[in-house]
């Protein structure tokens, strides 16, 4: 009963993370939707509005009465166009933080209760333009910055889609039933067939194989696993058959614990505040404050009547709520995003893209990253007589039937003429042999060399292990004629990558799941400042949260699925577009090129975005030094007050000077 419980919770959990994707989309469509409905209702708003004799001289009293209409048809924008900035007030003041919802909450509040005054006897002029297109902004702001922001669930709906939906479960002897894998309970028994994605993390029972867990563990290498070895649902068997038992369901499942580390770090990563709430923030107190002075001082002055006092009031709250601070950091990410793309950048989440000016340590993966994650042939070694050529062809002869990625990168190799092979036989873990122009050819690992006791000249050959690489051996009719190394290559931009950081002051990391013999003949190919090797899956988020209590900004570049919690923990994560779904779902940018040459154009575009960003806040609000003072009625004395109308206009006129600002953006 325990079992069906906790599988119960775990699927529930799923659905939750399922409609938190889901509330997401949702919240985009809301946007969008709103924002179309009040910018069709604000058309003819605007057509009967004050602004059209200010600005044009037009004379648009239409027909009598227009001004009810006008009143149903912002009421109809104030509260459905509106509801959004409401709910974020109630938000935001339930956390005691205003921001810019807030904000524009009480700007349009402040306008309609005026404005709906003035229409039923109030001396003074409606704000309904006012309203309509603040809140059409304010939305299309909203709509964008929404679009932008990443949703954690695709990178954990990624996880849950490596694992199987079935499972064949043994009932009985050479009796399976094929089942879903979430049905599975502990101790229950498994077939899984060559070639098959392990379903469950567990022990296996009977037999042996070559399981492929670098999209799980970033191990390049297929790992030989027998009798009583663990296994990572996940990952991919190879040329053997075997039975596992279960071990681990739900929480406890090694995709599970990942999932977690990626939930945890997006969540604790989500926090950050923008610099425009922060600007917003400051506006509301300003706006609230200053209108209440200017209120209070007006409603004292001698000869000033009531309706003057409310006018002042009014005029400074709205025009206080700039329409350029709506879209000033919009405009920028979608310009940003605009060129991004063109230069084979992916943003997908903009606040940790502005980190990105700040960074001062990059910690890259190894497998798929610094390297092809791909092997290829380094040397071929003859013990006796035989050619190189040779060597190859036997060896490709025979791995031509294995689907081993070692096989494939022999049979990749070799430019001959192909060769047939005759009773092709696979050795679990250790190699294949088969029948070779009438001649018995082995390739096979070291171990199989070891426990046949067949002795060779291991000089060179423990050279090559030092190194780090891989070596296989080829037989002819149980004579050893030699030995090809291989390992997994550099990408060709590689080197060229790490010396532009290295320029920049920025240091070089390398964390990698291989052996330490691996790793350092990278490093020290690359030159590389740091090594991190034979890490864990669940440690390298850890090792990033070990260099960010050191005081470093850090970008994290990786591909795996083991990269996702070190992606997600990083002040930058990076993923190689080539990668898994995972990696790019949980990252901040992708390389969609998949060329890291690409992730310095990361830190030039980032810079100069934020430097936009500022000038744009400084245009959207700066003109509030001015515009407050006025609208408040500072240089009344000498005829000059700023009416609700006039800063109106300039507020258009920032919004326009924000968009061409935007567009400026180059790197």
């Amino acid at each position: 009963m325990q079992h069906n419980h906790t599988q119960k919770n775990n699927h529930s959990c799923h659905e939750i993370k399922m409609d938190d994707h889901d509330h997401h989309a949702m919240m985009i469509q809301d946007y969008r939707k709103r924002f179309w409905v009040s910018i069709l209702i604000s058309i003819p708003v605007l057509a009967m509005s004050s602004l059209l004799p200010v600005l044009f001289g037009i004379d648009n009293s239409w027909f009598a009465g227009q001004q009810y209409i006008v009143f149903i048809l912002s009421t109809i924008i104030f509260i459905y166009g509106g509801w959004p900035f409401f709910k974020g007030m109630w938000n935001d003041l339930s956390n005691k933080n205003p921001g810019m919802m807030t904000l524009v909450a009480v700007a349009i509040s402040v306008a309609w209760i005026y404005s709906t005054a003035v229409v039923f006897g109030l001396e003074g002029k409606m704000l309904f333009w006012e309203l309509a297109t603040l809140v059409d902004i304010m939305l299309l702001g909203h709509w964008i910055e929404m679009k932008s922001i990443m949703g954690a669930s695709k990178a954990l709906r990624g996880l849950a889609n490596l694992v199987p939906k079935q499972a064949h479960k043994k009932i009985s002897e050479n009796n399976y039933h094929d089942i879903a894998v979430a049905n599975l309970v502990l101790g229950d028994i498994v077939l899984v067939k060559p070639g098959e994605k392990i379903p469950v993390d567990g022990i296996i029972i009977s037999g042996e194989s070559s399981i492929n867990e670098s999209m799980v563990t970033g191990e390049s290498t297929p790992v030989f696993k027998k009798v009583s070895d663990e296994t990572i649902g996940g990952s991919v068997n190879g040329e053997g058959s075997l039975h596992i038992k279960i071990n681990k369901i739900g929480e406890q499942t090694f995709l599970a614990q990942v999932s977690k580390l990626v939930s945890d770090a997006q969540a604790s990563k989500s926090k950050t505040q923008l610099l425009a709430n922060t600007a917003a923030k400051w506006l509301t107190i300003i706006a609230i404050s200053a209108g209440i002075i200017t209120f209070l001082v007006w409603i004292f002055a001698p000869e000033i009547q009531t309706a003057y006092a409310i006018e002042r009031m009014v005029a400074v709250i709205v025009i206080a709520c700039p329409h350029a601070l709506g879209v000033a950091i919009p405009l920028v990410v979608s310009m940003s995003s605009s060129i991004s793309a063109s230069k084979g950048l992916l943003i997908r989440n903009r606040q940790t893209f502005e980190n990105a000016r700040n960074i001062d340590a990059i910690v890259f993966d190894k497998t798929g990253t610094l390297t092809t994650g791909e092997f290829s042939v380094t040397e071929v070694i003859p013990f006796g007589d035989m050619s190189q050529n040779e060597i190859l062809k036997y060896a490709s002869a025979v791995e031509s039937h294995s689907e081993h990625p070692i096989a494939k990168s022999l049979v990749k190799h070799y430019s001959g003429d192909s060769v047939s092979v005759e009773q092709f036989t696979a050795i679990p873990g250790k190699g294949a042999k088969g029948i070779v122009n009438g001649k018995q050819i082995v390739v096979a690992s070291p171990g199989y060399i070891s426990e046949n006791n067949i002795s060779y000249d291991n000089t060179k050959i423990n050279s090559l292990f030092e190194e780090g690489k891989t070596v296989v051996f080829v037989m002819v009719d149980n004579v050893l004629i030699g030995s090809i190394a291989l390992a997994d290559t550099m990408r060709d931009e590689t080197e060229q990558t790490i010396k532009a950081f290295q320029n920049q002051e920025i240091k070089t990391i390398m964390m990698t799941g291989d052996n330490n013999k691996t790793a350092e003949r990278i490093g020290s190919i690359l030159g590389i400042d740091e090594i991190f090797s034979e890490v864990l899956p669940w440690e390298k988020s850890s090792k990033i949260a070990e260099l960010q209590s050191q005081g470093y900004s850090v970008a994290m570049v990786g591909d795996g699925i083991n990269d996702a919690p070190a992606l997600a923990q990083a002040d930058v994560g990076i993923a190689i577009g080539a990668g898994t779904d995972v990696a790019i779902e949980t990252a901040d940018i992708i390389l969609v090129k998949s060329n890291l040459t690409d992730t310095m154009s990361i830190f030039k575009l980032s810079k100069a975005t934020y430097r936009k960003m500022v000038q744009n806040l400084v245009w959207a609000t700066g003109y509030n030094i001015v515009a407050i003072p006025l609208a408040a009625g500072v240089l009344f004395s000498v005829g000059i007050v700023l009416s609700p109308a006039v800063g109106a206009v300039l507020m258009s006129l920032s919004t326009i000077i924000v968009a061409i600002n935007a567009r400026a953006l180059k790197v």
